[in-house]
């Protein structure tokens, strides 16, 4: 069951427009761990879900369709076989290994051409994992805002999901919005209390909180405030 947050939080992680005040200048805060796929969440999930996306080996699609992204596909990534329609797993795998191999805006223009096949199409749902690769290879360019946008979006259609709440956290963390990012990790627990990824990420968070904290405290005269929050960044750094 989710954690109730208060309609203040809510709101907040919703609009994506609260950030936490730094109490002095400091250095790039760690990153979180994002996570790259859905596949057990997909597998795992309360039965098979509808919004898997269609074979390509269904009936064709127009010129413009298949060709196309075919065509694409065969120039980034040679000796793909494009005679033979792949399956939407088997892209969405190909372009997974892009975003691996650091070649986000080349898994880009895929995931775009991708996109507008099926909106082409006129299929019903959504493919959640080109979603959520998308996610990914706007955050791999730094378009951390558009990332962000896509994440809560995910979040809103899928909150079963825990991993989109997990690479929202990332993203948050990365504009210094920390309190945001825990309540995102939190959210992320609630919907898979096992998910490891999101477990480390939040303590990492509560770490970073807490060396505010000393922080604020240093500035306040607590005299041993400054020594936490150098120890804490120290644990920070391993």
């Amino acid at each position: 069951m989710f954690r109730i947050l208060s309609p203040a939080v809510a709101i907040a992680l919703v609009l994506g427009g609260l950030s936490v005040q730094a109490a002095t200048a400091q250095a790039v805060a760690p990153g979180l761990t994002p996570h790259v796929d859905l596949n057990a969440s997909l597998k795992d999930g309360p039965g098979e879900p509808t919004f898997s996306g269609k074979l390509f080996n269904d009936p064709p699609p127009p010129e413009g369709g298949w060709k196309g992204l075919a065509n694409l596909l065969e120039a980034l990534t040679p000796g793909v076989d494009t005679e033979l329609p792949l399956t939407s797993s088997q892209i969405t795998g190909r372009i997974s290994q892009m975003l691996d191999q650091g070649r986000s805006e080349e898994a880009l223009q895929i995931i775009q051409k991708r996109t507008a096949q099926l909106e082409q199409q006129g299929g019903i749902g959504t493919d959640v994992q080109l979603m959520f690769l998308h996610g990914r290879a706007l955050a791999a360019l730094g378009r951390d805002t558009e990332a962000i946008d896509l994440y809560l979006k995910m979040t809103t259609l899928y909150p079963e999901l825990p991993e989109p709440w997990n690479n929202l956290a990332a993203e948050y963390v990365k504009q210094g919005k920390l309190d945001m990012a825990r309540d995102a990790l939190s959210m992320s627990l609630a919907a898979n209390p096992n998910y490891g990824t999101a477990t480390a990420n939040l303590g990492q968070v509560q770490l970073m909180l807490a060396q505010e904290s000393f922080r604020n405290a240093a500035q306040l005269g607590v005299g041993s405030a400054r020594s936490k929050a150098e120890q804490t960044a120290e644990v920070l750094k391993k």
